[in-house]
């Protein structure tokens, strides 16, 4: 039994090795990788694992682990700092979203009874989105501190705290009178605050006495965990529910980072296991799952369509926006796979119903890394027939009237991002006389409404497009500055946009940006007058760090960049 059990665990992880670099090559998530191990590794095709229940139970402590680093990475300070467009967005997309899903499926025959909870599982499938696959493509496109970005991970943030409360009540689904439903939140009650009372008054001096051990600090970190885990079970909740309320406990410790990174090394392993498990639920395909899985994929498109888009363009975010934060959240989450396993356990779904999870996970999966990775293309493709039919863009309407009447300035900030940000304090603080003579042009409405109450003025628009220039009124510009990197300038690049400035305006000073040393010469070629190269001026100034700190002489440079950075108001800080 001995041999058979580290037999299965080899075969899992070897199967997850090799669809995992499979996956990787094919550039789709490791998840869905995972998943398919499962399938190829279990009875469905290879048959090699024998000990199926062995592999679950290793996977439990994965999802264990999992919910773990999941309250760890949960900031509730962030919670309640969301803006009053990521609260309006996260509550109505969560609360529409699972009641259009729950109508959907009933309508659809599956089963909303009390033995039976189909429906309600799927519409929990439908309602959250996959922060692990948002979070790794929009870091590789470097977008998550653009405004759909934020917008897009702050709707996550409040989809967690939904599903934690899901959590709470998902043990009574089977029997949810007024009685139980109370018995149960008060059970959370208590868990939540014995978790936060210890962590506030025991725990920081016992970890401070630890620190100086880093690996005592993370045997400390997994005995709170399965302490509170075991609590969870004792007060008859679930352990995974116990593991995200210890992580949550822990989030604001200033060691997080540091058990972070410890507990990452535990948790892949682990964590590995228990979606390989999962996939070794999956039933062999037929034409019936692969319906009800197409259905779910379609029941949850549909429903960030005709919720988050509309909830975001009418909070003035713009064709481009709703559509990006739209795009952004088209997927199942990872989340709903673990809620979907504990419905399993609690006799509230079968494992056909896992099965249609799981396989409108791959699916959502494969498709939405593929809409977000051409998001811009697929915002712009859509401007044209929401324009038909009424919903134009902010640069089609009050903003653009708005950017003709402010048109005709002497400078002109093409794009606005952390570069322009700074510089616009700097000329407010050394020449606020120049602000007058300063257009913006950016189609990002928030930073719109931030540079007007400043006196600036602005133009919506993708600058990337030669008619928004030209009805920006570039032409009358005698000085363009672009300071937004070719990585983030979606749809076209530096080079590309000096060509069209030229045909605009060919007389103004014109400012553009360089990564790689090889634009400069191109760009200059291209008829830029000055190229920046802001790398090699940040180099320049930590070269006089470094060299500051050889001689153990920081302490001006220290207060230089103090005295620098007090009092400053940039509009991206």
């Amino acid at each position: 039994m001995h041999t058979s059990f580290i037999s299965d665990i080899s075969a899992c992880m070897v199967a997850a090795f090799a669809c995992a670099v499979f996956a990787q090559w094919l550039r789709q998530p490791t998840i869905v990788a995972y998943l398919a191990a499962g399938a190829i590794a279990g009875p469905l095709l290879l048959g090699w694992v024998q000990d199926r229940e062995t592999v679950q139970t290793i996977g439990e402590l994965g999802l264990i682990f999992l919910l773990f680093m999941i309250g760890l990475e949960i900031d509730l300070k962030k919670i309640l700092r969301a803006g009053r467009v990521i609260a309006v967005t996260a509550f109505l997309q969560i609360v529409l979203c699972f009641l259009f899903a729950v109508a959907a499926f009933a309508a659809a025959g599956f089963s909303l009874a009390a033995d039976r909870l189909d429906a309600l599982y799927l519409a929990i499938a439908a309602t959250f989105s996959s922060t692990i696959i948002i979070v790794k493509l929009l870091y590789d496109k470097r977008e998550l501190e653009t405004l759909a970005g934020r917008v897009t991970l702050g709707v996550l943030v409040m989809q967690d705290l939904a599903a934690i409360l899901f959590l709470a009540l998902q043990g009574q689904l089977a029997n949810p009178s007024a009685v139980t439903m109370a018995l149960a939140l008060g059970r959370v009650l208590v868990l939540v605050a014995v978790a936060f009372a210890v962590s506030r008054y025991i725990l920081p001096s016992l970890f401070r006495s630890l620190a100086r051990q880093p690996e005592l600090v993370l045997i400390g970190a997994l005995a709170w965990c399965f302490a509170v885990s075991g609590f969870a079970a004792w007060l008859g909740l679930s352990r995974e529910m116990g593991a995200l309320i210890a992580g949550v406990a822990l989030s604001t410790f200033p060691y997080t980072l540091d058990l972070a990174s410890r507990v990452n090394t535990l948790r892949d392993f682990f964590v590995t296991l228990f979606f390989v498990s999962l996939g070794m639920q999956i039933p062999a395909p037929s034409l019936e799952l692969a319906r009800d899985g197409a259905l779910l994929g379609l029941v949850l498109v549909v429903s960030r369509c005709l919720v988050v888009f509309p909830v975001l363009y009418f909070q003035r975010m713009g064709v481009r926006g709703g559509a990006l934060a739209t795009i952004n959240l088209g997927q199942v989450s990872e989340f709903a796979l673990v809620i979907a396993a504990l419905g399993a356990s609690y006799g509230h779904i079968g494992e056909r119903t896992i099965g249609v999870i799981l396989y409108a996970f791959a699916f959502m999966a494969v498709i939405s890394s593929y809409a977000i990775t051409n998001s811009d293309r697929l915002a712009r493709a859509l401007k044209g027939p929401l324009r038909r039919i009424g919903m134009a863009d902010l640069d089609e309407t009050s903003l653009a009237a708005d950017g003709h009447a402010q048109a005709g300035g002497k400078i002109y900030l093409l794009g606005f991002y952390t570069s322009a940000s700074s510089l616009l304090e700097e000329f407010t603080r050394r020449n606020p006389e120049l602000l007058e003579q300063i257009v913006v042009v950016d189609f990002n409405p928030v930073v719109g409404h931030e540079l007007r109450k400043r006196g600036i003025r602005v133009f919506y628009g993708d600058i990337s497009r030669r008619d928004t220039l030209i009805h920006a009124g570039l032409e009358s510009a005698e000085v363009i500055l672009c300071t937004i990197p070719d990585t983030i300038l979606k749809g076209s690049s530096n080079l590309r946009l000096a060509h069209a400035i030229r045909t605009i305006n060919p007389g103004a000073q014109l400012i553009m940006h360089a990564e790689a040393l090889s634009e400069i010469e191109p760009l200059y070629g291209a008829g830029a007058d000055y190229v920046s190269v802001s790398r090699l001026i940040e180099a320049d100034h930590l070269f006089t760090i470094v060299t500051a700190a050889c001689a153990g002489d920081l302490a001006p440079a220290r207060s230089e960049i103090t005295q620098a950075m007090r009092d400053r108001r940039e509009i991206i800080g």
